[in-house]
């Protein structure tokens, strides 16, 4: 006689146990990630706070120190307090600085078109870590020193530690651009802005945008990146020396409203 096999299946109440111990390691696995995920987020978030306010608050402070501890000597006021002297606009040769050693503080940069932005050093040099992230803006080394013939060219940062070019995009043909050493005044006029490559260094040589030519006039030039939170592209700004003065002779009327 022959006989058939037959199938057997665990009982009801076993399959069901099955199925919820494996639900509960899924649910676990979830939440695992789910607490990964949300603490990622919240690094993430910690960094984007600290890389784009907190490094700017310490920035600014740190560059309005380093003002503050370069004591340049105030101009003179007018006469029976009329308020400050307006230091007559001087074309002749003017005096220029010999270049500093690396990462010393030599000059101020004042913008009146960004009304209400701090006084802000420059410093020689552009690397990231001892120069441009803690001391402001960086002076190309090898460039022309305020008022040289040349290009004086700068470098900031547009976003972070303090971001001293932040508004950069504002300025116009024609705005002043005012450098102040120790002793002298030295104030610039934009002529033109572009955007373009980081590999484009023509911006920066002697003659602007003509590397190999004998420079002729004292011009300066202001980089940064482009566009706004991205390393893509350079925005330049260039100008050139409209005229000079000892700061013993007064304040720029360019700075006097």
């Amino acid at each position: 006689m022959s006989t058939s096999r037959v199938a057997t299946r665990p009982p009801a109440h076993a399959r069901t146990a099955g199925r919820s111990r494996a639900s509960w390691v899924a649910y676990g696995v979830i939440g695992v990630i789910g607490e990964l995920l949300i603490t990622v987020g919240v690094l993430l978030l910690g960094f984007l706070v600290w890389q784009l306010w907190w490094t700017d608050v310490e920035g600014n402070a740190v560059q309005a120190e380093i003002v503050r501890e370069m004591d340049f000597a105030p101009p003179p006021a007018a006469p029976a307090g009329e308020g400050p002297k307006v230091a007559e606009p001087r074309r002749d040769e003017p005096p220029v600085m010999d270049e500093p050693e690396h990462a010393v503080s030599f000059a101020h940069l004042l913008v009146p078109r960004w009304a209400g932005e701090q006084e802000r050093p420059i410093s020689q040099g552009t690397d990231r870590p001892t120069v441009l992230d803690v001391l402001g803006i960086g002076h190309y080394e090898g460039t022309a020193m305020p008022g040289g013939i040349g290009n004086f060219a700068l470098a900031g940062h547009r976003v972070t530690y303090g971001k001293p070019f932040n508004r950069i995009e504002e300025l116009q043909v024609g705005d002043p651009l005012v450098v102040r050493t120790a002793d002298t005044w030295y104030v610039y006029k934009v002529t033109g802005t572009e955007v373009v490559m980081p590999a484009d260094v023509r911006v920066i040589a002697p003659a602007p945008n003509q590397p190999g030519v004998e420079p002729t006039e004292r011009v300066i030039t202001l980089t940064t990146c482009h566009p706004m939170f991205s390393a893509r592209e350079r925005y330049i700004v260039h100008g050139v020396l409209d005229y000079w003065a000892p700061v013993t002779d007064g304040t720029p009327a360019e700075l006097l409203g």
